[in-house]
């Protein structure tokens, strides 16, 4: 199996330029040291995170949904982040996975972080996906999303030898302030799931005066940070190892004692 190669990218925003956000994206994305399959953006990544739904909101196959696609062609890479949808008269905190070929998925952020009134703006996304990537099992989620383990939980089905996932990813505008949270509960998610779990944060400023440090990451299934936590933009390559992962299930199949569930949505 080919190794599954993810480009952590974790940058300063233009707050609500979705003009300068997408060019700024673009030349990172070019500037990537190698090629990797899956390049990991930041939530609201073209925008920010900001409440101006009614102004930024796009419609599905616009501007940022045809930049995503050209660039998934253009790099041969999954490209992934969330932005402002408005779809049936409604706006979603929506994170699209785009593939090479032009095929994609989308996750509408679960959890609205009304501390900020996103509920209020938002409507919530009543269905979880699991896409299948490169001999992986992923799991898209939101930021707010880390703080809910019932709804992350990778659940097992009888007669399944494995977990629903083998890595889970969160992309956030999660606040300098309580970034202490954000690294315990992304080891948290990944040692409970036995699955890797890569975190990818914003750093800067925002509009509204947020401070934000990043620690982007991706943690192994026993808890480990496989790399340190940057607090400054940067454009990190990881590569979880499935072999490792197989390895660890089939010593230590926790979630094999799992309780059975139905979430409610």
């Amino acid at each position: 199996m080919d190794p599954l190669k993810i480009a952590l990218i974790q940058s300063d925003l233009h707050w609500q330029d979705i003009g300068a956000n997408l060019a700024m994206f673009e030349e990172k994305i070019w500037h990537l040291e190698e090629k990797v399959n899956l390049i990991i953006l930041p939530e609201m990544f073209q925008t920010g995170f900001t409440m101006e739904a009614e102004k930024l909101a796009e419609p599905m196959n616009f501007t940022t949904f045809k930049w995503l696609k050209q660039m998934a062609a253009v790099t041969g890479a999954v490209v992934t982040g969330s932005y402002i949808v408005k779809e049936n008269g409604n706006f979603y905190n929506r994170l699209i996975w785009m593939q090479p070929d032009g095929t994609f998925h989308q996750y509408d952020k679960r959890h609205l972080f009304r501390m900020a009134r996103e509920d209020q703006y938002y409507k919530e996304g009543k269905t979880r996906i699991i896409i299948e990537w490169m001999g992986w099992r992923i799991a898209p989620f939101i930021c707010y999303d880390l703080r809910f383990p019932v709804w992350t939980r990778n659940r097992w089905n009888r007669g399944d030898d494995q977990p629903a996932y083998d890595l889970a990813f969160f992309i956030a505008n999660w606040p300098e302030a309580r970034i202490g949270a954000w690294d315990i509960l992304l080891k948290a998610r990944a040692v409970e799931n036995l699955c890797y779990v890569a975190g990818v944060n914003r750093t800067g400023k925002d509009g509204n005066g947020i401070s934000y440090n990043g620690h982007s990451t991706l943690i192994d299934p026993k808890g480990r940070e496989l790399i340190k936590p940057d607090t400054e933009e940067s454009q990190t390559i990881v590569i979880p190892e499935k072999p490792v992962l197989n390895s660890y299930r089939k010593k230590f199949p926790a979630f094999l004692d799992g309780d059975s569930f139905v979430i409610n949505a």
